[in-house]
């Protein structure tokens, strides 16, 4: 199949860990690798952000990523971009009418809008599949008037369970969310979010270590993250480092604000010496951050996934996640890990002096994690199944057209 990703701010060649770089760049990466693998012809389309990218890249993975100008060529936050989406959409159109994909999966809403408005303007229809990745009903019931989403968010998202052919969701309360919406339940499949087993592996190069335990949290540094809580967390394990991994570029953790936030946070409570940032790190040095890690911890204040946790378990890491979203659906409590309430530093501090503690608690939880992450979320089957979902989407429309 000619299969078409659109990804309008999340780019597969992104470092991770950056304002808004994180779970669904490696969820587009991946996919796009491993339908390139099974032998599809897969494009990326991602919005331009620097004037001096070319307009068409080739991975050594054997998909391309093409790279549209819409809006100024320069990053902007997400949150900034559903006014370009008119011209994402008309530069999608321009190319798909000279060579119109099989199958059209967009990931993200506004990516949504963009490729529902340039498939429905071609001479012949081609199926548009969603995967949200977060949605604006759920970010602003935890958010409230501090969500900076676009006012019309969620009436959009609505409207986009109605104009897709399908919706792939990555977790069951997802899909309570999409019913929510109007989404019918015929119309969305369960496909999680996956991990590379091949190199988040238990073996391997490791990070360097001090002479303390280490905790260690990855990703994208935002309030509702909850590194803050994590931060608040060491008090209870006064032996022990934090190690937090993403945010900006190393040369500038001294400036960027939520880093500057973090430090404050730790300095008040005296534990300031025992918290360190990397910054933004190639996605090729995750691995080696994990496996450097006791305990990584994901206790954001809601996740609508979340891949981190997964890449504890097939690094063999026990994993200590608050008990939100996707995060229910991949951490076995009591067996590959332990779920804590969001936002409650010292129910969270409690988990975490005792599991550093049990060295043979540990050990089961990394070895339970392994196994489950290779049987339950390894690539190879995510996207099989994704593949699953297209064929099904196409095949049902074929049979429409024949019944007409």
């Amino acid at each position: 199949m000619i299969v078409d990703l659109v990804s309008e701010h999340a780019s597969p060649l992104a470092a991770i860990g950056g304002v808004d770089a994180g779970g669904q760049n490696v969820h587009v990466a991946a996919l796009a690798a491993g339908l390139a693998q099974r032998g599809h012809a897969v494009t990326v389309h991602t919005r331009r952000d620097d004037a001096a990218l070319p307009e068409r890249v080739t991975t050594r993975d054997g998909y391309d990523v093409a790279h549209v100008s819409a809006g100024p060529p320069v990053p902007l936050p997400k949150d900034d971009l559903l006014g370009h989406m008119p011209a994402f959409a008309a530069a999608l159109r321009a190319g798909w009418s000279v060579r119109p994909p099989d199958v059209v999966h967009a990931h993200f809403w506004m990516s949504g809008l963009a490729a529902v408005e340039a498939a429905g303007r071609l001479l012949s229809p081609v199926p548009v599949l969603q995967t949200f990745h977060a949605l604006g009903s759920v970010k602003k019931r935890h958010l409230g008037a501090a969500d900076p989403s676009p006012p019309a968010r969620i009436a959009l998202e609505r409207r986009l369970c109605g104009a897709v052919s399908h919706v792939l969701a990555t977790c069951a309360d997802e899909v309570f969310e999409l019913r929510r919406l109007g989404l019918a339940s015929d119309r969305v499949s369960i496909v999680p979010c996956g991990v590379d087993t091949r190199v988040f592996t238990p073996g391997g190069p490791v990070a360097p270590r001090t002479g303390r335990p280490r905790l260690l949290v990855l990703g994208r540094l935002v309030e509702r993250k909850g590194q803050d809580d994590a931060v608040r967390a060491l008090a209870a394990v006064p032996d022990a480092e934090l190690v937090v991994v993403g945010g900006p570029p190393p040369d500038s953790l001294a400036r960027d604000p939520e880093v500057r936030r973090l430090r404050g946070i730790a300095d008040s409570i005296g534990v300031g010496d025992r918290l360190v940032f990397t910054g933004a790190v190639a996605r090729a040095d995750v691995p080696a951050w994990v496996r450097s890690a006791d305990v990584v911890l994901a206790v954001p204040w809601y996740e609508p996934f979340g891949i981190t946790p997964l890449e504890a378990m097939a690094c063999g890491r026990p994993v200590v996640a608050t008990a939100v979203g996707g995060l229910v659906d991949t951490v076995a409590d009591g067996v590959t890990g332990d779920l804590v309430p969001p936002r409650d530093p010292a129910a969270l501090g409690e988990v975490l002096a005792a599991l550093l503690a049990d060295d043979d608690r540990r050990a089961a939880y990394g070895a339970a994690g392994v196994q489950r992450a290779r049987s339950r979320y390894r690539w190879a089957r995510v996207v099989a199944d994704t593949e699953d979902v297209y064929r099904q989407v196409l095949a049902g429309r074929r049979a429409m057209e024949v019944a007409r």
